[in-house]
């Protein structure tokens, strides 16, 4: 067998010696001084048989080991990482891109095909520059809407979690906080996500991931245009710090031309108007839920109209009354003056109001004083009425007054 170090030497220059191995930025880690084991033909692959060169290393803090689980030749055939078997550029699994790109998986399962279809591949990166891809894969060149919908922009490092602490589960681990497993509740038996095969996401074959991934796409809304066919504007939301507006005309002025794109810096959002309806409404087909620059999903809606919030106001006083509630106040009536606020009867016998007068209080009985003292007219007295305003505070004998006397 070719996995054997005692067999002829055309097996053993078929064994795979790489350098540095073909990872993902989630199974590589946000660790930039990251370091690995190099262990020379070490395993090998689960997939073609092969020895290869295996990579360990730890991807951060509290993080499992993670370590190479296919050959290199196996990771290129379909451009996936050789850990987590996930595609290279969108991080999906295998069953989803090849369902979007309507791909056809023709790889031989057979041992003896196997390693004839891999050597041959083998030669063809040889001849070129490896910038491209192998296969299947590499004959696909405009990307699928179902892609760029549930395709990954950032990396999801919750995935390179340490394992459920099984002594933990039943109750007898005695490390504590030192564990350098996971204390918490297993998942349950029955779900189909606990029930994965490396072999079934490399064929893209009841992969229970892929499966859940592809009803998430079904279930996803669609962007519906408004009836208001004067609407051409296009709300853009998640910009970011470093998003410009030369960014925003490069990518929507491929739809149509622009009449403006008004940038909101501190909201993190944008409005794009086209001249015409028709390349608003492609420029939201294209766009909604697909949209992905400097590496941030963008958020795609229609705008709202102007016209109808600037009606919103005038259209309030038209709308049905609500049952129950009291109707409007009148209008105060026409008095002497135009100040009848209490809607009393106008009548011809009363006088005109008093101005506004408050007398100074009396002086005591017994107060003299050289000076002469000038009040002011009093109105009441000027309009004949004798009555006096008397208040209990104006009492000079109260709280306490000093009766002067004039003896003295």
């Amino acid at each position: 067998m070719a996995m054997s170090k005692t067999t002829n030497t055309y097996n053993r220059q078929n064994w795979e010696d790489s350098d540095f191995p073909i990872l993902c930025e989630t199974c590589l880690g946000d660790n930039p001084y990251v370091r690995m084991t190099k262990d020379k033909y070490g395993c090998e692959c689960k997939i073609c048989f092969r020895p290869f060169t295996v990579f360990r290393w730890c991807p951060g803090a509290r993080m499992r080991f993670k370590k190479t689980e296919v050959c290199q030749t196996c990771a290129k055939l379909k451009n996936v990482c050789q850990t987590c078997l996930l595609d290279l550029e969108y991080g999906l699994p295998i069953q989803v891109r090849d369902n979007a790109l309507k791909i056809k998986d023709n790889l031989p399962r057979n041992e003896v095909n196997k390693e004839y279809y891999v050597q041959n591949l083998e030669k063809q990166v040889v001849s070129t520059d490896g910038g491209e891809g192998l296969g299947e894969v590499g004959k696909v060149q405009s990307p699928s809407d179902l892609l760029m919908k549930l395709a990954r922009t950032q990396p999801y490092y919750k995935r390179n979690r340490p394992h459920i602490c099984s002594f933990w589960v039943k109750g007898e681990c005695k490390r504590g906080e030192e564990c350098p497993y996971r204390h918490e509740k297993p998942s349950d038996p029955d779900d189909p996500l606990s029930d994965q095969n490396i072999r079934d996401r490399y064929y893209g074959t009841n992969d229970p991931v892929a499966d859940k991934l592809l009803r998430r796409a079904s279930a996803m809304p669609a962007l519906s245009s408004p009836e208001d066919r004067t609407i051409t504007t296009l709300y853009v939301g998640n910009l970011g710090e470093f998003m410009t507006e030369k960014d925003l005309r490069d990518y929507f002025y491929q739809f149509g031309e622009i009449r403006n794109v008004s940038l909101v810096q501190k909201q993190q959002c944008a409005f794009v108007q086209f001249t015409n309806r028709g390349a608003a409404e492609v420029a939201a087909e294209k766009s909604f839920n697909k949209l992905i620059l400097l590496g941030r999903r963008l958020t795609v809606r229609w705008g709202k109209s102007q016209a109808k919030q600037a009606s919103l106001p005038e259209a309030s006083g038209s709308l049905p009354q609500v049952p129950g509630l009291p109707g409007p106040l009148p209008l105060p009536m026409g008095g002497p003056g135009g100040m009848n606020y209490f809607n009393l009867p106008a009548t011809g016998g009363l006088p005109p109001p008093l101005p506004f007068y408050f007398p100074p209080p009396p002086l005591p009985p017994n107060f003299q004083s050289s000076s002469t003292l000038t009040t002011p007219p009093n109105p009441q007295k000027e309009s004949g009425s004798n009555i006096p305003v008397y208040y209990p505070s104006q009492d000079p004998t109260r709280m306490g007054a000093v009766q002067l006397n004039p003896t003295e």
